[in-house]
Order: C-alpha cells, then structure tokens, then sequence
C-alpha cells in the first residue's frame, strides 16, 4: 500500500490529479491512498505518508517540509510534482513519480 500525499497552496489545484490517480491505481491494481490538502494541513500529518509531492507552484516550500519532516525524525521522500505531468492532468505520470520516490 502506497500512502501517498499531494500538497498545494489550498489543496483544490490538486484534487482533479488525485481523482486521476486513483483511476490509474485501480486500473492497474496498485494499492494506494491518495490525499490532496493545502500545505499547512499537509505539514501536521507528514507521518502518515509515504512520500509527499507538491504542487510545483509550491516548490519553493520544499526546503520547510524538509525540515519539518526532519524535526519530526520522520524519513519521507518530498518533491515537486513534474510541472509537464501537473499541467496535463498526468495521473499515471504522477502516480509513478509518487512510487519511483518511495523506492517500495
């Protein structure tokens, strides 16, 4: 099971891709939990996930999240959702990126 989180300024922008995540996971029989939440939501549950993708208008955020998750002594892929991937709605293409990261 992949636990998957999607964070953005108020976790709207993200919810269509998550809706298309989860399309290709059943499709292909991934096990996945799929969340989008704005980031100051996303920063109190960084424990419950597996790894953490932001929206790429958000990528200068990294560095705190980083940090959080580090302060926290949690070990947690964080990056920037592909910025080609985003802008079309890429689920598939997101959903992979999401798994290569987590190295399961």
């Amino acid at each position: 099971m992949y636990k998957i989180l999607l964070a953005c300024s108020a976790g709207m922008s993200t919810s269509l891709l998550v809706t298309k995540m989860r399309e290709v996971a059943e499709q292909k029989g991934i096990e996945a939990e799929i969340e989008a939440m704005s980031a100051d939501n996303a920063f109190k549950v960084l424990n419950k996930y597996d790894v953490l993708l932001i929206g790429p208008q958000m990528r200068f955020m990294k560095k705190k999240f980083v940090k959080a998750a580090s302060d926290e002594g949690i070990e947690l892929p964080i990056e920037s959702i592909d910025p080609m991937s985003y802008g079309r709605i890429d689920g598939e293409g997101v959903l992979n990126q999401a798994i290569k990261l987590t190295g399961k």
